[in-house]
């Protein structure tokens, strides 16, 4: 649990260093993240730019005591525009901040703000082993659709992904929807 209260908000400009530090030390240390190579500033710069205050593309962070300790975001999907609809989450903690509710709460936080969005799938993919993320996802409704084998390389061997789905929004057929 956690023993400091929880703030779960928008991201500014100036949460993007910490944002950097908490993702770089994923990239360094886990092959949770594709990336091979730290982002630097100017490249986490310029990611931020394609998330906004309002929309489908959203980034927000946990604070605790003055401090971000993780972020979740929704991002495009594929280029394509009939994925438009489609949207892609991520969701990363500080190391010392994993198993104490923050995960849950920014999850919460982003899809109370997707609310109203004209989003209607999102999609996860987990490198496996991650029992944590895993854990998370299925809390919050999503299902596993597809595991592909040694997808990725990193650290020298070759890393399974599982691909997860989660309806969001009202379907069309719903009748709440008209």
């Amino acid at each position: 649990m956690i023993n400091t209260e929880v703030e779960v908000r928008p991201a500014t400009a100036a949460d993007l260093s910490a944002v950097n530090e908490i993702c770089n030390q994923y990239v360094a240390e886990t092959h949770y993240t594709f990336d091979v190579e730290p982002m630097s500033m100017d490249a986490r710069r310029e990611w931020f730019s394609h998330y906004d205050a309002a929309g489908r593309y959203r980034l927000v962070v946990a604070v605790s005591e003055g401090r971000v300790i993780g972020y979740a975001s929704s991002s495009r999907f594929r280029p394509k525009p009939a994925y438009e609809t489609s949207i892609e989450t991520s969701i990363y903690l500080a190391p010392e901040s994993v198993d104490r509710g923050a995960g849950s709460q920014l999850y919460e936080g982003l899809f109370k703000l997707l609310e109203g969005e004209d989003v209607h799938r999102a999609y996860a993919g987990i490198a496996l082993p991650n029992p944590a993320s895993i854990a998370i996802h299925e809390r919050f409704g999503f299902k596993r659709v597809a595991h592909f084998t040694e997808q990725g390389r990193k650290f020298g061997r070759y890393w399974d992904v599982a691909w997860y789905e989660k309806p969001v929004g009202a379907e069309p057929n719903d009748p709440a929807a008209d």
